[in-house]
């Protein structure tokens, strides 16, 4: 009775490698792939640093340079593995006369498993804010 009972329970349940193919309809990140906020400000922090270090405003090549940035963060972003997430990048430079700048964003999102990163790069001639949205794919 026993080996029926054990034959019709293995019969009934998936095994463990069809399970392992099925992770399509996950409704949540697993731990190690959620879209992580300290990880990814390191990320702009390095690059922003590394391009942006002894540079002076120039109004003729800052759309340039917003976009090569953007695209520069966005790739080392998906780099770090974030699987099923939709990544928006926003650069914003100006020059630096001493005023004050205020920015904000709205988003509507899942505050489980979405979120955002930031840095803000500042030297005598420009400023540069950077934000990374990094939104999960159901």
């Amino acid at each position: 009775m026993k080996l029926c009972k054990d034959l019709l329970v293995s019969n009934c349940l998936p095994s463990l490698s069809a399970m392992e193919g099925s992770d399509t309809y996950l409704i949540r990140p697993n731990h190690r792939y959620k879209f992580k906020p300290a990880i990814v400000k390191e990320c702009i922090r390095d690059i922003v640093r590394e391009r942006l270090s002894g540079m002076r405003y120039d109004p003729e090549e800052v759309p340039e340079l917003s976009r090569s940035l953007a695209e520069c963060v966005k790739d080392k972003v998906k780099s770090l593995g974030f699987d099923k997430y939709k990544l928006v990048v926003q650069v914003v430079i100006g020059e630096q006369r001493g005023q004050g700048v205020k920015m904000s964003s709205r988003c509507l999102w899942d505050a489980d498993t979405d979120n955002y990163a930031e840095d803000i790069f500042l030297n005598d001639s420009l400023f540069c804010m950077v934000a990374v949205f990094g939104s999960y794919y159901y």
